[in-house]
């Protein structure tokens, strides 16, 4: 008999829970879902389902992020390679239908501003992709009103069933190419932004990522995600890095999300116009947040490192810190000093 490792042993045990709490979850609900009944199904004790997970909740969310990336490695494969944004959003809609999440799940302040975050950050993400497709203009509001009426269409089929016509949804999602261009972009504080402050650091333990920028953000602050995203300069790598000061409590929503947004992605959108950002969560992002010099990461995180030829060469914090790194320090023939000097002004990429 082959003797299981400490680290194999709680990988099993976790996977008799998210199975046991999936099955109560289908039978009861989340309301009615109790951690005791969760804990009979798997034959282990309450404590040993707290040892793994902070509560129902986090029980809940992971449940739903397993089966979104499940969803992702097997759904129906890439988009066709010629799809316009009025059918991208359509084909989001479709993807995205009856995915939302309970009003009672996220019953606290912290839980409720996370998400809101995350939307921004979807909202991003399928904005990006539909400019890519032709969309005029910034088409993040077009992306944040697909999901707000997605979110609003989910909720009604929960609270009156019958009433909500799944192919007028797709239809009304559709129609909103047609709203006025999105004049949101530049914000106005990133014109006050400081140019990052040079330096010349190698990357630290482990493979340095491509040229490019390294954005840390915690998930109070993911909407700074467009300023690293639409200020890089043409052809550098973009990472986003998201953190939490509430692992157990947030990164299972965080990690549904993005799990979902994912899924959306390769169901909607032709893989030639996904955005070339990568967004990182867990033990991935945590080491870059501390290569980044995030030392103790909180939900108001905001860092940003640009790194060239394995280095990092520039690095700012605070308010506008995804901007920052757009000033690119160069060596300047004078035998001076590194100083920033600018690459190209803050704005939509093109």
């Amino acid at each position: 008999m082959v003797r299981l490792t400490r680290a194999q042993t709680q990988e099993r045990t976790r996977s008799g829970v998210l199975a046991a709490a999936r099955a109560e979850f289908a039978d009861r609900g989340y309301r009615d879902a109790t951690i005791d009944g969760i804990a009979a199904r798997a034959g282990l004790t309450r404590g040993a389902i707290y040892a793994n997970f902070a509560g129902k909740r986090a029980l809940y969310l992971s449940v739903l992020a397993a089966d979104a990336e499940r969803a992702a490695r097997t759904g129906h494969g890439d988009a066709a390679g010629t799809v316009t944004p009025r059918e991208a959003l359509g084909a989001i809609a479709r993807a995205r239908l009856g995915s939302g999440l309970p009003a009672d799940v996220l019953d606290d302040e912290p839980a409720r501003a996370a998400y809101a975050q995350l939307l921004e950050l979807e909202a991003l993400v399928l904005g990006l992709a539909l400019e890519r497709l032709g969309l005029r203009g910034r088409a993040v509001r077009v992306a944040a009103s697909a999901l707000t009426l997605l979110a609003g269409a989910d909720h009604l089929a929960t609270a009156a069933p019958g009433f909500v016509d799944q192919f007028d949804v797709v239809a009304a999602c559709e129609l909103l190419t047609a709203l006025p261009a999105d004049r949101g972009w530049p914000r106005a504080y990133l014109q006050h932004v400081s140019p990052a402050r040079p330096v010349d650091e190698p990357w630290p333990d482990g493979p340095a990522p491509r040229d490019g920028v390294v954005h840390v953000l915690g998930l109070c602050r993911l909407e700074a995600a467009e300023e690293s995203v639409r200020s890089a300069p043409a052809g550098a790598a973009v990472t986003v890095a998201l953190v939490t000061g509430e692992p157990d409590e947030l990164a299972p929503l965080a990690r549904l999300v993005l799990a979902r947004l994912d899924a959306t992605l390769r169901r909607a959108i032709p893989e030639r116009a996904r955005p070339p950002v990568r967004l990182l969560l867990g033990p991935a992002a945590d080491a870059l947040a501390a290569a980044a010099g995030v030392t103790e990461p909180s939900d108001g995180t905001e860092v940003a490192v640009r790194v060239a030829a394995g280095r990092i060469v520039a690095h700012a914090d605070g308010r506008g810190a995804g901007a920052a790194p757009a000033t690119r320090p160069r060596w300047c023939p004078s035998r001076q000093p590194w100083r920033a000097l600018p690459e190209r002004p803050p704005g939509v990429r093109a």
